[in-house]
């Protein structure tokens, strides 16, 4: 009796100090650690949502650039941090699904490794070209490669990342060959494709539509199986040949694995009510991008589904990378 006694005040003990550390949660400022160089999709997102965040909490939110092995750092720095909801992690499906595949010694599991917060917007990919290529679309692009056989390049924003793979399946489905340059993410790559140091990209929306507006760079196909309505003038890469390719990004923000469920809920949250403003739905809709803010469990169970699709991508391409 006395052992039950005890084993029920324990529970009690545990559930009312969660219960009051999500009261007063957050009391200092939180950290955001986005995996690539600023200027990308997944900086974007986190220093669109900051904002918002700082002024629900009253506290400071640090976004934390931690660039390098397709987001293999950046993601093993926030798998590794204290599980207390001041260090969170802004992962695309480069993180949290390609990656880890690609990578022979990964530096995380993404579904054992990580918390699922939420969903914070969904976009297509675009694939890119500098001006000064002379392809006005998809086939005439595919004549031009293979007429230059080892001299085009295609950047990516780092070596298994959703970005390099989508480029490799275009490659694969279009039957060409490309030399690839990987950056530490998609802004450095932009840099690059601006300045004419490569060809081609394949990159989210979100980063390149100024550029593409600007004509600084030219849109040549999106990745999705209906055409973006910002660039309703540009086809998709199923239109022009590649039958049923279709990809996109979702970004969202985790947690590391064993963050107490009432902190995770209360940052989703969070999420849910930054995420459904009128300017941050307006900015995310000038690149191109929807705004999500879907559940725990729903993004828990997306990354799931998409880690177990690009696994078996990467295995029938044999596609890896120390």
């Amino acid at each position: 009796m006395k052992l039950f006694i005890r084993f029920a005040a324990a529970i009690v003990l545990a559930s009312s100090g969660s219960a009051a550390w999500s009261q007063t949660y957050p009391v200092k400022p939180v950290r955001i650690v986005v995996p690539f160089a600023p200027g990308g999709n997944v900086d974007i997102n986190a220093r669109a949502i900051a904002p918002g965040l700082t002024e629900l909490w009253k506290q400071q939110i640090i976004v934390d650039n931690r660039p390098g092995a397709g987001g293999m750092i950046g993601g093993e720095v926030v798998a590794k941090a204290p599980a207390d909801g001041y260090t969170l992690l802004m992962a695309s499906n480069s993180v949290y699904s390609v990656a880890p595949n690609v990578f022979t010694k990964p530096r995380f599991n993404p579904v054992k490794d990580f918390a699922a917060i939420s969903g914070i917007s969904n976009v297509p990919f675009v694939l890119v070209l500098h001006p000064s290529v002379p392809a006005k679309n998809l086939k005439e692009f595919i004549a031009l490669v293979k007429s230059r056989p080892g001299q085009m390049t295609m950047a990516t924003a780092g070596t298994g990342t959703s970005n390099h793979l989508v480029g490799e399946l275009i490659q694969i489905s279009a039957g060409i060959r490309m030399t690839g340059v990987p950056y530490k993410g998609s802004g450095p790559a932009l840099t690059d494709l601006l300045g004419g140091q490569v060809d081609s990209h394949v990159d989210q929306l979100t980063a390149s539509m100024a550029y593409i507006q600007s004509g600084r760079i030219r849109a040549l196909a999106v990745t999705t199986d209906k055409r973006a309505p910002l660039l309703p003038n540009v086809p998709t890469l199923a239109e022009q040949g590649l039958k049923g390719f279709d990809a996109t990004t979702i970004t969202g923000l985790l947690a590391p694995a064993g963050t107490p469920a009432a902190i995770i809920d209360q940052v989703h949250a969070a999420i849910v009510k930054v995420t459904a403003q009128q300017v941050i739905r307006d900015r995310f809709a000038a690149l191109g991008a929807t705004t999500l803010g879907n559940s725990p469990a729903e993004f828990g169970e997306y990354i799931r589904q998409d880690y177990a699709k690009w696994q078996k991508v990467v295995t029938t391409a044999n596609i890896r990378s120390d």
